[in-house]
């Protein structure tokens, strides 16, 4: 009994040691990447863009729909969302696989700015270090707004305008609203997704995004069926499981 409390005594420690050195080499990432460009010098040089577009340019279904689709909860928390990391914890060990990283919208900020896509828990703890300090400097409304101007929406467009015109050939407050929802889709695999690449697939995720819309209640059932109506490739909401 002695022997097996010891093995637990040294296997905890072992792992303390290890998520020490985790989290301060994570840590580590995130000053080195502000000591070579500053955060606001970061922020600067985004509004600089051409095609920057600003959050009252786009319409308010697409914010609603990144927003159910990324991070639903992302006017509640302050940068990290502990019951969405949690939950891909969970699933990551039952599948021995570092796949869900339950990132907020300002993880995925940090990422985008800052750091690679590369799937590294050292990364990880880098982006959850730099969410706090984005969520500490700038309010949810310029989060968002920064979040739309740094995501990746295939065919070389990296901001909602120029995805907006190089898709539909319409400025952003002109789209329709299952194009906004479309648009909205699209930066979780710009390489699947993109309507140049598959419409099929982009308009299988659109539905998806429609239903995380109605699940957390930006749409009402009715609503959605008649987005989905406007178009002849996607067949309408059947049923739909709401969770808390």
């Amino acid at each position: 009994m002695k022997h097996l409390k010891k093995i637990i005594i040294i296997s905890a420690l072992v792992i303390t040691s290890i998520l020490l050195l985790v989290i301060g080499s994570g840590y580590d990432m995130y000053k080195e990447a502000l000591k070579q460009i500053p955060l606001d010098k970061k922020i600067e040089s985004i509004q600089q863009k051409e095609n920057y577009t600003k959050l009252d340019e786009v319409p308010q279904i697409y914010k609603d729909a990144v927003i159910a689709i990324e991070d639903h909860r992302f006017y509640k928390h302050h940068g990290i969302d502990i019951i969405a990391i949690g939950r891909a914890a969970f699933n990551d060990i039952r599948h021995f696989n570092f796949e869900e990283g339950g990132s907020t919208i300002t993880q995925q900020l940090s990422k985008n700015i800052y750091f690679t896509q590369e799937k590294k828990i050292t990364r990880k703890i880098a982006e959850v270090f730099m969410a706090k300090q984005i969520e500490k400097n700038y309010d949810k409304d310029k989060i968002l707004e920064l979040y739309i101007n740094t995501s990746y929406f295939g065919d070389g467009y990296y901001t909602v305008k120029e995805a907006s015109r190089g898709y539909f050939g319409k400025e952003p407050n002109e789209i329709t609203e299952y194009e906004a929802i479309m648009l909205a889709g699209i930066p979780n695999a710009p390489s699947v997704y993109a309507p140049t690449v598959n419409k099929k697939l982009a308009n299988k995720r659109t539905k998806q995004v429609i239903m995380k819309m109605v699940e957390y209640k930006y749409l009402k059932l009715e609503k959605a069926n008649e987005i989905l109506d406007s178009s002849d490739e996607v067949s309408n909401i059947k049923t739909l499981k709401i969770e808390n």
